[in-house]
C-alpha cells in the first residue's frame, strides 16, 4: 500500500512533534509512508470562511500533491473532513470536469488517523505504553463530519498503563472553530473555559485529541490556569513506548 502524510499546516508549523508521530506508529505498524513534498494547505480556512473560488488553486495542489497514493492519513479530522466532504464543492465552481474528477478520486482516500489505524489496517492494539491518567476530547469535525465515533477511544483503551477517564460534556465544542476564534473571541474564550473545567474534574494529567487546533486552544486556556494538564495529539500517545 502507497501511503502518503498529509501533516497539515498547524503540526508543520507548531507542533511538527505529531507528524514525526505518525510516521513512527505507521513505520513500526509495516507501513511505507511517504512525505510529498508538495503538499500546502487543504484549504479549508478559506472554504469555512466563503472564499471557495480562492480555494480552488489550493485544491489543485492539494491534488496534485497525492495523486497517484492508495491512502492519505492525516493527524486531523478537520483537515480530512475538509478534503472528503469539501472539495469536491470547490472543485465543481472551476467548470473543470477534469479537476472534479481528479478530486473525486482522491478525496474518499484520505483517512483521520485513527479512521486509518481500525477500519483500513484493522488495528486497536498499536503495542503504545502511556502508563498516565488520560482524559480525550472528540473534536467536532471527527465526530459530526467524518463520524469517527469510539475509533480513538478503543485505541486509547488498548493502551498498556493508561488510566482513561471520561470527560464530561466531551461532545461539547471547544470554542476554537478556526476564524471562529478570532471573529467571535468572547464566546470562543468563554467555551474553552468550559471545557478547561470539565478537564481539570477528570484529575487527568494528559488531555488528548485528534486535532492540535483544538489542543493548542484548550492547552492555552490550561497553561493560564497553572492547571498542570498537558495536552497531546492521539498519534502521540499512541506511537509512546516503555522507555520511550
Amino acid at each position: 500500500m502507497k501511503v502518503a502524510l498529509m501533516v497539515t499546516c498547524i503540526n508543520d508549523a507548531l507542533v511538527p512533534q505529531t507528524g514525526r508521530a505518525v510516521v513512527t506508529l505507521l513505520r513500526r505498524l509495516g507501513v511505507d509512508v511517504d512525505f510529498p513534498e508538495g503538499q500546502t494547505c487543504c484549504g479549508q480556512p478559506m472554504v469555512n470562511t466563503g472564499y471557495l473560488d480562492e480555494a480552488v488553486p489550493v485544491v489543485r495542489t492539494f491534488v496534485r500533491a497525492f495523486e497517484g497514493y492508495d491512502a492519505v492519513v492525516t493527524p486531523s479530522g478537520s483537515c480530512a473532513g475538509c478534503a472528503r466532504h469539501q472539495h469536491a464543492i470547490v472543485a465543481r465552481r472551476s467548470d473543470d470536469p477534469a479537476f472534479v474528477a481528479a478530486v473525486e478520486e482522491t478525496a474518499p482516500k484520505v483517512f483521520e488517523l485513527s479512521e486509518f489505524l481500525v477500519d483500513v489496517l484493522g488495528v486497536e492494539d498499536v503495542g503504545a505504553s502511556f502508563p498516565h491518567r488520560v482524559t480525550y476530547h472528540p473534536t467536532c469535525h471527527s465526530l459530526r463530519m467524518l463520524g469517527v465515533g469510539d475509533r480513538p477511544l478503543r485505541l486509547l483503551r488498548a493502551v498498556r498503563g493508561i488510566d482513561l477517564v471520561e470527560l464530561p460534556g466531551a461532545e461539547q465544542c471547544c470554542g476554537f472553530g478556526g476564524t471562529f476564534a478570532v471573529k467571535n473571541a468572547d464566546t470562543s474564550v468563554a467555551m474553552g473555559a468550559d471545557k478547561a473545567r470539565h478537564v481539570r474534574s477528570t484529575g487527568a494529567e494528559v488531555l488528548v485529541a485528534g486535532d492540535s487546533s483544538c489542543l493548542m486552544h484548550v492547552g492555552g486556556l490550561l497553561s493560564r490556569e497553572r492547571a498542570g494538564v498537558r495536552v497531546m495529539h492521539l498519534a502521540e500517545v499512541l506511537a509512546a513506548q516503555e522507555g520511550t
